[in-house]
């Protein structure tokens, strides 16, 4: 049986080093022959897959703006939202599929294997393991460390891709999953910054090629509505959290599986928050009461959802309260904050060889690495339930919401039970909808950008707001 002990680092870590794109052409040909098994089958834990099929629209321009990228007349990024860890596996399906043959039906020749460039977090090597960083930097990657602000390494990296890359760049606006297809996360101004900056560049170096910015719109349906499996899955998390069955003492509940099901989610959402509300109480003297600033009385659905935002408000502030960290911005953002300092007690900058240090520098070494990597959990089960929305569930009870959020609470209770990498339960095949938007032009609006640094901010800020509305236009419910 396994002990409820979340899994921290023991030992203090050589420092993060960079790892460059070393992209190989052959190895790429290799994933894309293996693409059609990664879709299916569940390699990793991690990765669930279990993706029958993807339906890709509006590709057309896309082809398009790989012809003119390669006649050297555009640069173009691609700004793809990002729902699961499995979304990578459409972008390959993207590229080596649905281009590759939309361009072959129209009789244009693209450079094979047709590819891209791509931004991914650093941190994915640490929980993934080196032979997954060996492979992203093969098939083109370059990582960026979200949580520092700014992170110079990674974004030079970027930069020099989106000038001379042989290839497009690919950054996901939301900057990291939010489990749900039906709603855009908070959006990070880097990819509207990139858009920017190669504009500029290419201003400077007397280039004419013009910059886009393609929003890609990406959304998770499943083949059938399993709701006896959604069930069992809600039985076990249920068992899981103490508890106890909602027919138990009664007679079988008659309501429709569908009902049964969202009634059940709303009860283990209610239970966990309140559990986790006198873990904070008892063990970290947290005070959670919210905010006195409202005048009108709170409707049901919003007093849960004020809860789990005091809540959540309170888990990060007992990390930050370690790291002396200020707390500024959304969850995400401190989140981000806390990963950064605790990767700073972890993968140590400031320590000459790990084996030159003495056994007391050693040992403290080490124990600070241990309360910092014990101090980060408190992030990781934020980061695992600060999607769980009533409001969501409540606005559209469909099966795909459904699961979504019990998806989430089970990744939260599984970093409780002592995974660092929840497997995440299947619930039947799912198929893909990717749809590519009009492409954004950026260099037309290069003048307005470089007036001054005010400007500059808010035609960052314009950018951004129009990939979202892109990207907003993109989801069927």
């Amino acid at each position: 049986m396994k002990t409820l002990m979340p899994q921290t680092v023991r030992h203090v870590q050589p420092p993060l080093k960079f790892v460059p794109a070393a992209y190989n052409p052959w190895v790429m040909r290799i994933v894309h022959w293996l693409l059609p098994v990664f879709l299916r089958i569940r390699l990793r834990p991690w990765l669930p897959a279990g993706i029958s099929r993807i339906e890709v629209s509006g590709v057309d321009p896309l082809v398009d703006l790989y012809q003119q990228f390669e006649a050297g007349q555009a640069r173009f990024l691609m700004a793809p939202r990002h729902v699961e860890v499995d979304d990578p596996l459409s972008g390959l399906y993207l590229c080596s599929r649905a281009v590759a043959k939309a361009a072959q039906k129209r009789g244009i020749q693209l450079k094979q294997p047709v590819h891209i460039h791509f931004i991914y977090e650093r941190g994915m090597t640490i929980w993934a393991g080196k032979l997954v960083g060996w492979l992203l930097s093969r098939i083109g990657g370059t990582p960026i460390r979200r949580g520092r602000k700014p992170d110079w390494v990674g974004l030079k990296a970027a930069r020099k891709l989106m000038i001379e890359g042989d290839m497009p760049l690919v950054i996901a606006p939301e900057g990291a999953t939010n489990g749900h297809s039906e709603r855009i996360g908070p959006l990070e101004p880097g990819v509207a910054q990139l858009g920017f900056w190669c504009a500029e560049d290419l201003q400077k170096a007397n280039r004419s090629e013009t910059v886009f910015i393609v929003p890609i719109g990406l959304q998770y349906c499943y083949e059938q509505s399993n709701w006896p499996r959604l069930s069992t899955l809600l039985s076990r998390l249920e068992k899981q959290s103490g508890l106890p069955p909602i027919n138990s003492g009664s007679s079988k509940s008659k309501a429709p599986p569908n009902k049964d099901c969202y009634l059940r989610i709303l009860r283990l959402g209610e239970h966990l928050i309140e559990t986790m509300e006198k873990f904070y109480q008892r063990c970290y003297h947290q005070k959670l009461e919210p905010a006195a600033d409202r005048t009108e009385p709170y409707t049901e659905t919003e007093a849960c959802t004020q809860r789990l935002h005091t809540l959540l408000d309170r888990a990060l502030s007992v990390s930050e309260q370690f790291f002396n960290l200020k707390g500024n911005g959304t969850f995400v953002d401190r989140a981000r904050q806390i990963e950064e300092a605790s990767w700073n007690y972890i993968y140590r900058e400031d320590l000459p060889e790990l084996d030159q240090l003495s056994p007391l520098e050693k040992g403290l070494a080490d124990w600070a690495a241990q309360e910092a990597s014990l101090r980060e959990l408190h992030m990781r089960i934020v980061e695992s339930f600060v999607a769980v929305d009533e409001h969501y569930l409540k606005e559209n009870p469909s099966f795909e919401r459904c699961a979504e959020t019990t998806l989430l609470m089970s990744d939260m209770l599984a970093r409780l039970d002592g995974d660092k990498l929840p497997g995440r339960p299947r619930l039947g095949l799912r198929w893909v909808q990717m749809t590519v938007q009009p492409p954004i032009e950026v260099t037309s609006r290069l003048a307005d950008y470089q007036i001054n640094r005010r400007s500059g901010r808010q035609a960052v800020g314009a950018l951004t707001e129009d990939i979202r509305t892109s990207l907003e236009e993109t989801i069927k419910r």
